[in-house]
């Protein structure tokens, strides 16, 4: 249910998919990473807490009693001033009488605002689940790609989160270094989830929305590659008790389960998958049409 009007383009983790979502901020504050085209149409900004309590009072009564999680949207709200994200966390404690769990997307950039204490008093104040893009663990394709922080930094970083006892969601992206380093990125991506053992883990696989200059700088992996390279993923993660997703609408490849118990469950489903793409000769070698026709 809408209850005001959102500034479009809105993106949330599918995990959110119950969530009401509030707009703290306008697009994202690190927006010059070369292969995400989610808020190039947007001028960052952060918006005022009056306003977000006005948008929360325009929400009757009666519904707030049937919200349990909120997402704070957009794309990096973490970077939020402290005072005032305390105020709003506070503000919807105070009128969602039923709230369980308040998620948002974080970025190195906006860790990088934040103390371990900082991040203790958010969580003290129900936001309890950051969702971080990493991207890719290997450096080189970090540098492509214009992320502005290396892995080991964003290791750092993510650690300091868990310090402060948050759950971390992190992603990653199937094809994004192309076919020159696609085993690098894949095995270095491996062993920094393997280092961290965040909560969550999940995959995205690489596609088009204005980054259509990033496409010209690698060669795009076909459909069985990208299968191949989620092989390389699994076949080398172990981590502790993190729980490994590949659902989103541009996966060729849905994978979920635990790890440690479902790891080699999840390998020969993996195995499984290849294997059956390689009979399909013209869908192995195509390369999936990621374009959106949307923003």
């Amino acid at each position: 249910m809408y209850y005001f009007n959102y500034e479009e383009p809105v993106f949330r983790p599918p995990s959110e998919a119950q969530s009401l979502i509030l707009q703290i901020t306008i697009g994202c504050s690190q927006n010059e990473c070369k292969f995400c085209g989610m808020y190039k149409t947007k001028q960052f900004r952060v918006r005022g807490v009056a306003d977000i309590a006005t948008e929360i009072d325009s929400i009757p009564e009666a519904h707030r009693n049937d919200y349990k999680r909120i997402f704070l949207a957009d794309g990096d709200a973490l970077v939020y001033p402290q005072g005032e994200l305390i105020q709003i966390l506070d503000l919807l404690s105070l009128k969602f009488p039923r709230l369980t769990r308040i998620g948002i997307y974080a970025s190195p950039n906006s860790l990088s605002t934040k103390s371990v204490d900082d991040l203790k008093e958010l969580k003290n104040r129900k936001l309890s689940i950051l969702y971080f893009g990493l991207e890719s663990g290997d450096p080189q394709t970090i540098d492509l790609v214009a992320k502005g922080f290396s892995p080991e930094q964003m290791l750092v970083l993510c650690r300091k989160a868990q310090t402060a006892g948050l759950k971390l969601s992190v992603t990653a992206i199937l094809g994004l270094a192309g076919k020159k380093r696609s085993k690098e990125h894949a095995i270095a991506t491996a062993e920094w989830i393997n280092e961290l053992s965040p909560v969550y883990f999940s995959l995205l696989t690489m596609f088009q929305r204005h980054n259509d200059d990033y496409f010209t700088q690698i060669e795009p992996l076909t459909n069985g590659e990208i299968i191949a390279e989620a092989l390389q993923i699994v076949e080398h993660l172990h981590p502790q008790k993190t729980i490994l997703r590949s659902n989103h609408v541009s996966n060729v490849l849905n994978l979920a389960g635990s790890y440690p118990k479902d790891r080699e469950s999840i390998i020969r489903q993996t195995q499984a998958a290849l294997a059956e793409a390689r009979t399909h000769s013209d869908w192995f070698s195509q390369v999936p049409d990621y374009g959106e026709s949307y923003y």
